[in-house]
């Protein structure tokens, strides 16, 4: 059964997910309510899914994202950020940050649950058609590794921006669509504008140098990765 990992400070909105999580067999859930307890728990034992609050004690939802998403280990563990928080721009900041889904409350439980399902459906997912490992004149990358080199230089690359270079990758010398890339990458696209797509795009351009000229922009209608000569 899914491990579920629910970071909130009020105890009774927390006992509700573990009772409503539990008795439908979705997943087993431990609770903590501060900040600084999710990381330790994390540590200790990585959960599928971590469902996070941003208004928490010691250390905030917001840091707490920010450091699961830049430790190896914990790079890739699902976070559904669950707060009062509703603005468009909090929204938007949050799915940037690397959570996988953002519910704002109230939030009923069945939506909860079937979230929570979404989310881990496609975290168990595995495509045997993907790429593993790709090997240009000047860029490598190790997907399985989270492995990315330019010119022998490792690239550090966000969550987000890691996916979207594999997504590209893999369907290489094909344009992709700004919706589709959001389907795809962000898994949910409800309160993502497509504007977020060109910010990563420009990002993940950045930081390959040289290289983020592959990724080209196909004008009306998306992004294209051209592939180049094998290294030899």
């Amino acid at each position: 059964m899914p491990r579920v990992l629910v970071v909130e400070d009020e105890q009774d909105i927390a006992g509700l997910i573990k009772h409503t999580l539990e008795r439908t067999g979705d997943a087993s859930v431990q609770t903590v309510g501060r900040g600084d307890e999710a990381l330790r728990a994390v540590a200790e034992l990585a959960p599928d899914l971590v469902i996070l609050d941003l208004n928490l004690p010691v250390l905030s939802g917001t840091e707490v994202c920010r450091l699961l998403r830049q430790r190896p280990e914990t790079a890739r563990v699902p976070i559904i950020m669950l707060t009062a928080r509703t603005s468009e721009g909090d929204r938007v900041s949050g799915l940037d940050l690397g959570a996988d889904d953002y519910i704002t409350k109230p939030v009923s439980l069945r939506e909860l649950g079937a979230r929570v399902r979404a989310v881990l459906r496609r975290g168990r997912g595995v495509d045997p058609a993907r790429t593993h490992v790709y090997r240009g004149a000047r860029l490598f990358a190790d997907f399985d590794a989270v492995s990315i080199t330019v010119d022998g230089f490792p690239v550090r690359l966000t969550r987000r921006e890691f996916e979207l270079l594999q997504f590209l990758v893999e369907n290489r010398n094909r344009v992709l669509s700004r919706d589709r890339l959001l389907e795809r990458v962000w898994g949910y696209d409800r309160f993502v504008e497509t504007r977020s797509v060109d910010v990563h795009v420009g990002r993940l351009r950045s930081k390959l140098g040289a290289v983020g000229a592959q990724i080209e922009t196909v004008i009306g209608l998306g992004y294209r990765f051209v592939d180049e000569p094998a290294a030899t």
